[in-house]
């Protein structure tokens, strides 16, 4: 939970370009693609609350197997831990293509007449941070942009690990079911 929590507000930092509100036009094309809000926060909210809810699962069995019971909230975890994987995965993929792109900012003025454009390609300001300067306008925006794709870069890794151990757990618990330790396993 305070992963997703942490990749929302990323999300919703990431509308403010350097800290500063801009015309919605002048937003980083990603940032609208919800990466932190959709994929690693409202997808990943379902996974969580059924992981929490595992471990208080009293399984009352069906066809007076209990074990049925444990094995049924195990393949459903599964299920879940699917969707949060793909969550978690979308988010990383815009993330890792924001940071590709870089931000959108202003690189020219003529009086008046502000000039707004993505000056990056490739990722090529990640290895040179003296052509940041091409970004006149919102100050600090390189620095806001990267920071902030990073973190929901990092977030997404590892909401996908803790997602995918969850599959793993899940796939032994309801293919083994008991087998596996005893009444206590799962």
């Amino acid at each position: 939970m305070p992963l997703a929590i942490v990749c929302v507000l990323c999300n919703i930092l990431l509308f403010f370009p350097g800290g500063k509100p801009v015309e919605k036009d002048h937003i980083t094309e990603q940032v609208w693609y919800f990466g932190g809000i959709l994929g690693s926060g409202v997808l990943m909210i379902f996974p969580a609350l059924v992981f929490l809810g595992l471990k208080n699962n009293d399984c009352c069995g069906c066809c007076g197997n209990e074990s049925c019971g444990r094995r049924f909230a195990m393949l459903s975890s599964i299920l879940f831990a699917a969707v949060g994987v793909a969550g978690a995965g979308y988010s990383v993929i815009v993330s890792a293509v924001a940071i590709n792109e870089g931000p959108q900012c202003v690189v020219n003025t003529t009086g008046a007449v502000k000039f707004w454009d993505t000056p990056f390609s490739n990722g090529d300001y990640l290895s040179d941070k003296a052509i940041w300067s091409k970004c006149l306008e919102p100050p600090g925006v390189v620095s806001w942009h990267l920071s902030l794709f990073s973190v929901l870069l990092v977030m997404g890794l590892i909401q996908m690990a803790l997602c995918a151990v969850q599959v793993v757990n899940g796939l032994l618990a309801c293919l083994c079911g008991d087998c596996c330790g005893g009444s206590d396993a799962v």
